[in-house]
């Protein structure tokens, strides 16, 4: 029973509410700030792996060019060739 005059003295009391509502809004924000944190991190790394897909696509494509032109050429300038793609 005392419990119940304990809460109901508590929710008169404005000021003890005021202050519990401002607790549970600044708890609220700091959560709402938190899964805001972790959407923009998921979101930059799905940009980085994006990207690096692009560069290994990019790089691919450069070196079947390579290849392509290599088959065309005598054994020694292929072989030069490939040297200068291995040393990138």
């Amino acid at each position: 029973m005392w419990a119940l005059s304990m809460l109901s003295a508590l929710a008169g009391n404005t000021t003890i509410m005021a202050i519990l509502a401002a607790l549970a809004g600044g708890i609220g924000l700091f959560v709402a700030g938190g899964i805001s944190r972790a959407n923009k991190d998921t979101a930059r790394r799905a940009a980085e792996k994006l990207a690096a897909a692009q560069d290994r696509l990019e790089m691919d494509r450069e070196a079947t060019d390579a290849e392509r032109a290599a088959r065309d050429l005598p054994d020694e300038a292929a072989r030069r060739e490939a040297m200068r793609w291995a040393r990138h």
